[in-house]
């Protein structure tokens, strides 16, 4: 008789009553999991209060590791091991204080039966609100029913009745009604123009350029071919490695025409000689040719975009990727020749780049760029992170953030507003420049592409890049990243909770406008756009297309 080695097959545990249990995803980088572990525990105490005072209880999935210190699930391994113990139908919290790899958690997300209950704490210290939305916005792809929540200190009573719907019911209701569908657009200049680009990307095609997928375990951030080829879309699929040779291949001489030319535009930088904690010459020339090889190897392909990856693998070879990534959405820039010396590269021109090979704002910049360019306008984007935000003045003015790579063009006096800081050690172990500053002024529509329902769709709205006192600007700077480019945004007739309960993304991508009017009118044009391409399209808010 034949004897197999049959696997036994244990009984899955079950819950006690009112007990939610509670898992913690993190970084992938240690030093980000220490030094962020702190906040964390304030989090989580705050979270056991709230359900102590509905009479529940909170146990913890997985306990702190008295070897690293924290309690954070660091690895896609760990994720499943832990949610092996995790009874499969007992209501789950996911308490996010920092930056979250969402793979981490992802398996065991994808086949728990309980109710599903993100949450985070709305400071700014550490990026829990932009772990939180890009959790959210995973769970939105996967189809997987969830509810969210979010806290500044635990004291206002929303949050207490959200916990206690929660426990309840399964689910916590918000308020949607600043999201409308898009209305039949009218016959005007705009609507054509977006319609005449979308058909003629569906019939010519693009190239999105990819240096590697999946940055920082961001699964909303990967979309599939089949969904961007019906767009008219396809993906170059690069190896940063590539990118990595490349850059070994570019002369001194041509990234100091890169330093030269910044210098002389008024960008200065703060440099020191120490490599493991000060911004160096040498590491703002490996900065240089990450630029030239990039818009090099997007000439070798003839990309329409490319994203870098970065923060995974080329984070421990080379210097960070934002201040080339900002110059390469930035109309005016440094020229770079082709290998041969015979043409400059997109000679005057934004080069479209998403940021973290984030590919629903790959997909956005895409159009925001053919929209913006066909009616002259300044097409440089910026992708931010919603990353946290207060009351000023009488009204909510968010803080959107994103790690250095901001075009020129959307700071308040361009180059000469910006400043090359030293990207953090405990994300950046090789140093970089940020491109530093305050972003103007002005008029600006934001939108992101996302995944719902098997679905490519995209929510657009209209907001206000604003000007706060300078203690102000330095409060909130210090508060989260100063070393990091910051605008200050008012959305129009978004509140806080609203957009929070709506966002589909740790990620938004903004553009300006010269004026509230043109603003309206390039907003209609890429409504017309992403509807051309088949997509639905959300406006959220107080847009001129659904007053």
């Amino acid at each position: 008789m034949t004897t197999y080695d049959v696997p036994t097959i244990p009984e899955p545990p079950t819950a006690p009553p009112q007990t939610v249990y509670l898992v913690a995803s993190g970084d992938l980088r240690e030093s980000a999991n220490v030094a962020g572990w702190p906040t964390q525990v304030g989090l989580e105490r705050l979270l056991g209060d709230a359900f102590a005072g509905h009479g529940w209880k909170v146990v913890r999935a997985h306990e702190v590791d008295p070897v690293t210190g924290h309690g954070f699930i660091s690895s896609q391994r760990m994720g499943l091991e832990v949610f092996r113990d995790v009874p499969p139908d007992a209501p789950l919290v996911v308490a996010e204080a920092v930056w979250q790899y969402s793979h981490h958690v992802l398996a065991g997300l994808r086949t728990h039966r309980g109710p599903i209950l993100t949450a985070a704490n709305f400071v700014g210290d550490w990026p829990g609100l932009v772990g939180l939305l890009g959790l959210n916005a995973g769970l939105t792809k996967m189809g997987r029913e969830f509810s969210t929540v979010w806290t500044v200190d635990g004291s206002d009573p929303w949050f207490h009745d959200a916990i206690g719907e929660w426990v309840t019911t399964g689910r916590i209701t918000h308020d949607g009604s600043h999201v409308h569908p898009l209305p039949p657009l009218p016959a005007t200049a705009e609507t054509e123009l977006g319609r005449a680009l979308g058909t003629q990307l569906l019939h010519d095609k693009a190239i999105a350029g990819v240096f590697d997928e999946g940055c920082m375990g961001m699964y909303n951030a990967i979309f599939d071919d089949e969904l961007l080829n019906g767009i008219g879309i396809y993906k170059e699929r690069l190896s940063q490695s590539a990118l990595w040779a490349e850059m070994q291949h570019v002369a001194d001489a041509d990234a100091d025409a890169v330093h030269a030319w910044l210098t002389d535009a008024g960008m200065t930088f703060r440099l020191g000689t120490d490599e493991a904690t000060e911004l160096t010459r040498t590491q703002l020339q490996w900065q240089y040719k990450m630029y030239v090889a990039a818009l090099r190897i997007a000439d070798d392909f003839g990309l329409d975009a490319v994203g870098i990856q970065y923060q995974q693998g080329l984070k421990d070879l080379s210097p960070a990727s934002d201040l080339a990534e900002g110059l390469l959405n930035n109309v005016q820039r440094p020229p770079v020749r082709s290998r041969d010396g015979g043409r400059v590269l997109w000679e005057g021109q934004a080069f479209p780049h998403f940021n973290e090979a984030d590919e629903g704002v790959a997909v956005d910049a895409l159009v925001t760029n053919r929209v913006w360019r066909a009616m002259g306008l300044d097409p440089a984007t910026t992708l931010h992170d919603v990353r946290w935000g207060e009351e000023f003045d009488g009204r909510f003015v968010w803080v959107f953030e994103i790690s250095g790579s901001v075009p020129a063009s959307h700071l308040e006096g361009g180059y000469a507003g910006a400043e090359g800081w030293r990207q953090d050690p405990v994300f950046f172990p090789a140093g970089g420049a940020t491109i530093n500053g305050v972003s103007r002024p002005g008029e600006i529509v934001w939108s992101r592409v996302y995944i719902a329902d098997g679905l490519l769709q995209v929510d657009l709205g209209r907001g206000s890049a604003v000007r706060l006192p300078d203690e102000e600007t330095r409060r909130r700077k210090q508060a989260t990243n100063p070393e990091w480019p910051i605008m200050h945004a008012v959305l129009h007739g978004v509140s806080r909770d609203q957009f929070m309960a709506r966002h589909k993304a740790n990620h938004l991508n903004v553009a300006y406008a010269p004026d509230g009017e043109t603003a309206d009118r390039a907003l209609e044009a890429k409504a017309a756009f992403f509807d051309a391409l088949g997509m639905p399209v959300h406006l959220c808010g107080d847009t001129s297309l659904s007053r």
